[in-house]
């Protein structure tokens, strides 16, 4: 009996070790998922002309309300919109140099006829309603939404799969009335996708 309950212990730990745990997400981000799952739900890589994907993501809300739902298409309907994802909030690259590039470049995101800026991450809502706070990037004017669900990520094809969260790849992207008119990628170069690049081909 003590034998057959070991196994078992063995037998559960491997599984988990091995990716088939009937538990397949995180509390830190979206889920992860089977590749042939991913395979079905990513899209190819946006580009300009691209529609961007009709998802729900969740803005977090003071004093650790409950997020509220925004429909992506409804949130920039008749608007030219900023949209920036990083692979995540509080980091230093996303903290010292992505965010910080938008909040100082708002004005003359403005002037160039920009009416929102989007900050997006697969951090949970919680995560990203503080870090707009605390970083000055939501008194700016920023908006912080959360793809915790990666639907957005994944439907920009721009999704880092791991055992862990799925991330977003670092991009920029300008839309107007939902469809891309610019796309910053990081490929090459991170600062790429940052605000002056992007300033620049307005």
């Amino acid at each position: 009996m003590l034998l057959r309950r070991c196994s078992a212990l063995v037998f559960g730990f491997a599984a988990v070790a091995s990716g088939f745990s009937p538990v397949a997400s995180s509390p830190f981000g979206a889920p992860r998922t089977s590749a042939s799952k991913t395979a079905l739900s990513m899209s190819a890589e946006v580009e300009v002309g691209s529609k961007l994907p009709d998802v729900v993501m969740k803005e977090g809300q003071a004093d650790y309300g409950k997020p509220a739902d925004v429909k992506l298409l409804d949130l920039v309907k008749g608007k030219k919109v900023a949209i920036f994802a990083v692979p995540g909030a509080f980091t230093p690259g996303c903290s010292k140099s992505h965010l910080p590039s938008f909040i100082t470049a708002q004005d003359d995101l403005k002037s160039k006829g920009v009416d929102l800026t989007v900050c997006v991450a697969t951090n949970d809502a919680y995560v990203m309603e503080a870090w707009g706070r605390t970083s000055g990037g939501a008194d700016a004017g920023i908006v912080f939404l959360s793809d915790a669900d990666a639907s957005l990520t994944r439907g920009l094809g721009l999704a880092i799969e791991s055992d862990v969260m799925v991330r977003s790849k670092r991009y920029s992207l300008i839309a107007d009335d939902g469809v891309v008119t610019h796309y910053f990628s990081s490929a090459k170069e991170s600062s790429d996708t940052w605000a002056p690049n992007v300033l620049s081909s307005l």
